[in-house]
């Protein structure tokens, strides 16, 4: 008894001894164990900002969409009190409900509950609508995963520009891309207890990094204009048989884009059932040959630096000859006895040579690159071209002449579109703006894009060149079917041969570059059809787009009618 009892105590001791061991000296090193043992680290993601044009409008937002699972092995009867009554529901009346509200065929639904495991996917992403009527349902062997998707309320409504985000949350394309940091916010962390069934402990759950939310982007661009113009150019596209087409609007006293559109459009909500050429943003990522609209620049060149007037009179024979090359006007005609506002209104090859021709080479550059030529435009769209502006020393003797009337360079329709702007705006070039700037917490707006002034012309060189081109909407066959009833406008036809290898093929890039309303310009616009092949072929394809667009932006901002008449210049000479 005596060798039991010193035994017992001996035990009793040790056991003490761990217990204190346990439960204090190493109390804090075991309760840590263990709950590393059962925690769970799950990343709480955070929702990714909006899109918004410039009146609020919803363009790109973030839902939730839900993963509709069962346990198989949990499958039973379900208990409901129905008017005070406890019902057993059998499984396959459970299965007829869940395929009802999931448009499933009960018989292929009803199999998938069969079984030992623990997981089985009944449907994939269903809306907030469809998910809680299943929660409603109150079947104990339903659970659900939440998924957040990208969601584009307008559909193709400023698709080209807004671009689109994967099933995995990357934004690809378009702005979603450009301003990622904006939208995308900073994922969260929790820590969570799990039982040995692997299921949620109740209020376990410890917040170990906050959730940024992703904040908003403001656009500049009105989403019912946006969408008025997509629907004259693809109406447009379809009826001239043409390729594609773009137009761009641009507030003149803020360079603030209104739209800038394109046709085919992609909608964001299902990419892929467009072309892959179709799903960027021609209006900044295309460039082309201007053409006749390159005519209205050099015009504003010559008159700044002293080299001509509205009334500067020219010979225009209806060809030249320059080094080896004959260069033509767009079709044969008798010699004309033109000013320099004739050569913009008949859109003379040769009269835009001769006003131009004693112009240094450097100086006419240098006015290209003020004007905004040969660099990307300050928006910085994604893929955004810079046009192709040679250092006018690599200018061959024939290239020094085309680049007067626009061959021998390219722009983007954003770029000649900021260059109309500049003529509108007295001269003054403002950076074209597409994005406002992100919205924090408080509804401030950051990151707004730096805004510059650039004096490219000077005013009176500005307001000379707007009324020449008031004469070519006048008096022009095209530029008469610009015209917006009630608003005095002004614009430039250009018919641009399209290259195909060494040379210049059949087809052409058709556009209209202009401003409204001449007494008081408010915005500046372009519209540039890409091969038409039906109808028209020239700068007439570009009209009817141009004046439907330019009608609705001009009378949905309400502005004024014309008050004023323009005053006479004359074409020609005697």
């Amino acid at each position: 008894m005596r060798l039991f009892l010193t035994i017992s105590a001996i035990l009793v001791v040790v056991f003490a001894i761990r217990l204190v061991d346990f439960q204090v000296v190493r109390a804090e090193a075991i309760s840590e164990y263990s709950y590393e043992n059962r925690a769970v680290t799950r990343t709480i993601p955070a929702v990714r900002g909006d899109i918004l044009d410039a009146n609020g409008t919803v363009l790109a937002t973030t839902v939730y969409r839900y993963d509709i699972n069962a346990a198989p092995a949990m499958v039973q009867p379900v208990e409901r009190v129905i008017d005070g009554v406890s019902q057993v529901i059998s499984v396959e009346s459970v299965a007829a409900d869940l395929a009802n509200i999931l448009q499933e065929d009960v018989n292929v639904l009803l199999p998938k509950l069969i079984g030992t495991s623990n997981y089985v996917n009944l449907k994939k992403r269903v809306d907030a609508d469809t998910h809680r009527k299943i929660v409603d349902l109150g079947v104990p062997w339903i659970f659900s995963d939440a998924h957040q998707t990208r969601l584009y309320p307008n559909g193709a409504v400023a698709g080209n520009l807004i671009g689109f985000v994967g099933t995995d949350g990357v934004a690809l394309a378009g702005l979603e891309r450009q301003f990622n940091a904006c939208l995308a916010g900073v994922d969260g962390q929790e820590r969570f207890e799990a039982g040995v069934d692997g299921i949620r402990i109740p209020a376990s759950a410890v917040v170990t990094q906050e959730v940024k939310p992703g904040r908003d982007i403001v656009l500049t661009i009105d989403a019912s204009l946006q969408y008025h113009a997509q629907q004259v150019l693809a109406s447009e596209v379809e009826r001239l048989g043409a390729e594609w087409a773009t137009a761009v609007v641009i507030e003149v006293k803020t360079g603030r884009i209104v739209l800038a559109a394109d046709a085919p459009s992609v909608d964001p909500n299902d990419p892929g059932k467009s072309e892959a050429d179709d799903r960027g943003a021609r209006v900044f990522q295309y460039a082309y040959e201007p053409g006749s609209t390159m005519k209205t620049l050099t015009a504003a060149t010559a008159i700044d630096t002293g080299f001509a007037s509205m009334t500067t009179p020219v010979v225009a024979e209806d060809q030249m000859k320059v080094f080896d090359r004959t260069i033509k006007d767009f079709a044969p005609h008798e010699t004309w006895n033109l000013t320099l506002t004739g050569v913009l209104t008949k859109s003379s090859n040769v009269g835009t040579i001769k006003i131009a021709q004693d112009i240094p080479a450097s100086t006419r550059y240098e006015y290209m690159q003020r004007f905004g030529f040969g660099s990307p435009s300050e928006v910085g769209f994604e893929g955004e071209t810079k046009g192709i502006l040679n250092d006018y020393r690599d200018w061959d003797g024939v290239s020094n002449f085309t680049t007067m009337f626009g061959q021998a360079l390219s722009v983007s329709p954003i770029q000649m579109a900021s260059a109309y702007q500049t003529i509108a705006n007295g001269g003054t070039r403002l950076n074209p703006v597409l994005v406002a700037g992100c919205v924090d917490a408080d509804g401030e707006i950051t990151a707004e894009p730096k805004s510059t002034a650039t004096q490219v012309v000077s005013p009176q060189t500005a307001q000379d060149v707007l009324l020449m081109l008031e004469k070519v909407v006048e008096e022009g066959g095209i530029g008469r079917a610009t015209t917006v009833p009630g608003y005095r406008s002004a614009g430039k036809t250009g018919t641009a041969q399209i290259q195909e290898g060494a040379g210049y093929g059949e087809f052409f890039a058709t556009s209209f570059f202009g401003m409204a309303p001449v007494d008081n310009p408010q915005y500046a616009m372009g519209v540039m059809v890409y091969k038409p092949t039906k109808v028209f072929t020239n700068s007439m394809a570009a009209a009817s787009g141009y004046q439907q667009i330019l009608s609705q932006v001009l009378l949905a901002n309400r502005v004024p009618p014309s008050t004023t008449v323009s005053p006479e210049i004359p074409i020609e000479w005697e």
